[in-house]
């Protein structure tokens, strides 16, 4: 193990430091019903990718607080009724990706949705004060703020209101829903499964937005994490809110939502990751209570981890 981290043994039984706001459930369970609440006026336009293998739309909805959600959505031609498919989330600040992607799950007759999250690189709306990308500082957004205006908690509720949207499509078999991503994708994983709990089988990588405190006190909140320092050192440099902070934080912690996933779960985790630490991930991981496997990679950093979706698309392509 490097020695940034603490032993493989130790990892296994971690369980976060990041607290947990007392009236988190309650906190979740009124959102996910005003999101069930917004009728979410689904478009679908023909996009300007053309394929013999699938019809490809853009794909629009009204999530939360009113803003326009784009998202991917392929559709295999010549497939059985109704069919599987699968959910794609993006890593922090990018986009839903190329269309071509996508085609190796619609080779096995899924339907694939791959969502633009608010205000980062794609095409969906951050309404909290601008249309367009707002590109980074979201984990922050908010955080002065009504708990209720947390960015992520937003972004979290699009991700399931995403999942229920493709489930109720006429050539989707809602009970062969999976979820996938790495980084903030491994993380909006594991929050859709957890708030959309139909979803089957999640298969995320080296998730991202876990165990805040743990990233600070290991001094690194850098890279992806280093809006939590730049916080500190602007708005509170002596640190009289931090446990107020970190509370606050613990309301978009994933680690405190993975215990609702009821789906089956493959992780991968790369033990010298430092952006994303091994011990947020198994913070999150060793919470989760149902079935679940742990791919590990000693020697992997926060990189691309040769075989991981290789195993990943075998496991979601067995629903």
């Amino acid at each position: 193990m490097p020695i940034f981290e603490m032993p493989l043994s130790q990892l296994k039984e971690y369980t976060g430091i990041n607290p947990c706001p007392q009236d988190f459930d309650s906190y979740w369970e009124r959102a996910v019903k005003e999101m069930k609440d917004i009728d979410p006026c689904v478009e679908l336009k023909p996009a300007d990718f053309k394929t013999s293998a699938a019809d490809c739309f853009d794909l629009y909805f009204t999530g939360v607080r009113d803003a326009r959600i784009h998202a991917k959505y392929l559709r295999p031609k010549n497939s059985e009724m109704p069919h599987p498919a699968v959910l794609i989330f993006h890593g922090y600040s990018q986009n839903s990706g190329d269309w071509m992607d996508k085609l190796s799950y619609v080779s096995m007759g899924f339907s694939v949705a791959a969502l633009d999250c608010r205000g980062q690189g794609g095409l969906s709306e951050d309404t909290g004060l601008v249309k367009g990308n707002t590109f980074r500082g979201h984990i922050i957004r908010g955080i002065d703020d009504d708990p209720d205006n947390l960015l992520f908690r937003q972004i979290f509720l699009d991700t399931a209101q995403l999942a229920s949207i493709v489930m109720e499509m006429p050539e989707v078999d809602r009970n062969r829903v999976g979820v996938a991503g790495s980084s903030q994708g491994g993380g909006l994983t594991l929050a859709c499964a957890a708030l959309e709990p139909a979803v089957a089988k999640a298969a995320p990588l080296y998730p991202f937005l876990s165990d805040y405190k743990r990233v600070w006190e290991m001094d690194l909140a850098k890279r992806a994490y280093e809006e939590l320092s730049y916080y500190f050192r602007l708005f509170d440099p002596m640190h009289l809110r931090e446990e107020e902070i970190f509370t606050r934080l613990g309301y978009v912690d994933i680690q405190n939502l993975v215990h609702r996933i009821r789906g089956e779960v493959l992780m991968g985790v790369g033990l010298m990751d430092t952006v994303c630490p091994p011990s947020t991930q198994f913070a999150a991981y060793n919470k989760i209570k149902s079935k679940k496997q742990m791919l590990i990679y000693p020697d992997y950093e926060h990189e691309r981890i040769p075989g991981f979706w290789d195993r990943a698309f075998r496991f979601l392509s067995g629903m």
